[in-house]
């Protein structure tokens, strides 16, 4: 059992507090307290220019070397990139004007409650496929209610084609693997979101996730379901990867990255925390 020890800071005390209780009643007083987890995952993708889709239109990344051990004593690369590059979280301010970004969002925006949904065989049947409310119940009705300020991942199987995401002519991430012309993934219905939101699962804080460019589906070019959770604290995480090492309820989302001032969000490194 691998042991995570929590200090005093405030961010690693709301830790210690929520993962005691994932409807985030306070921490004890006094002593830091020891949070064990069976394991720690890594669900997002590593970040390489000759293999990271790009959501279309956004900006190129590339990276270069700027400096080296043989010539200057240290090693360093030059990254550009959008703050939606590879694995990311969105902040309000990405859809909304005076919405919160990233430099004004707290650390427990950013530890969440997981529920992972199970869509893969909706989606090999229809690449288009949207969350219904019917799916959120039936996780309901298999795992109990799901925990308030969670972050809700729809598991697609659509990140298994990620490392051809720019090869052309090959089933691609655009199209999560079928050849289909244009831009194809399966996301969150309108309804579903709204469920969620009716529910107090996305309450004052909350994300919706998937392992695909986002969580509005591919018809939708709108981003409905995107606007609906960027209000309060409410975040999404995209292009996720590694589902298939979550279990379906009890783990925790711990969100991390560089906050920008005035960010629209950030390229992140996204931990699975497993009881």
């Amino acid at each position: 059992m691998r042991k995570v020890f929590v200090g005093l800071s405030a961010a690693a005390l709301f830790l210690a507090g929520m993962a005691v209780n994932p409807l985030g009643g306070a921490p004890a007083s006094g002593a830091p307290q020891v949070v064990s987890f069976s394991k720690i995952v890594n669900l997002s993708h590593v970040n390489d220019p000759k293999h990271t889709p790009g959501f279309p239109g956004d900006p190129a990344f590339e990276t270069s070397t700027a400096f080296t051990v043989a010539n200057d004593g240290f090693y360093l690369q030059y990254v550009k990139e959008g703050e939606h590059t590879g694995t990311h979280w969105g902040a309000p301010c990405h859809f909304h004007a005076k919405a919160l970004c990233a430099d004004q969002l707290s650390p427990e925006d950013l530890l969440l409650p997981a529920v992972v949904v199970d869509v893969r065989q909706q989606v090999l049947a229809d690449v288009d496929y949207q969350v219904t409310v019917a799916d959120l119940k039936a996780w309901e009705s298999a795992h109990g209610s799901m925990p308030t300020g969670a972050a809700v991942i729809a598991w697609t199987g659509c990140s298994s084609f990620w490392p051809n995401g720019n090869a052309p002519g090959e089933p691609t991430y655009y199209n999560c693997g079928t050849h289909r012309h244009g831009f194809h993934q399966p996301g969150f219905s309108l309804a579903a979101a709204h469920w969620l939101i009716r529910q107090g699962v996305l309450g004052e804080r909350g994300a919706l996730g998937t392992d695909t460019f986002g969580p509005d589906p591919g018809t939708d070019a709108r981003f409905r379901e995107s606007s609906l959770v960027f209000h309060r604290h409410r975040i999404d995480l995209e292009n996720m990867t590694g589902l298939g090492q979550l279990p379906a309820s009890g783990a925790w989302i711990l969100v991390g990255g560089p906050i920008n001032r005035n960010g629209s969000g950030s390229p992140a490194t996204i931990w699975g925390l497993v009881p």
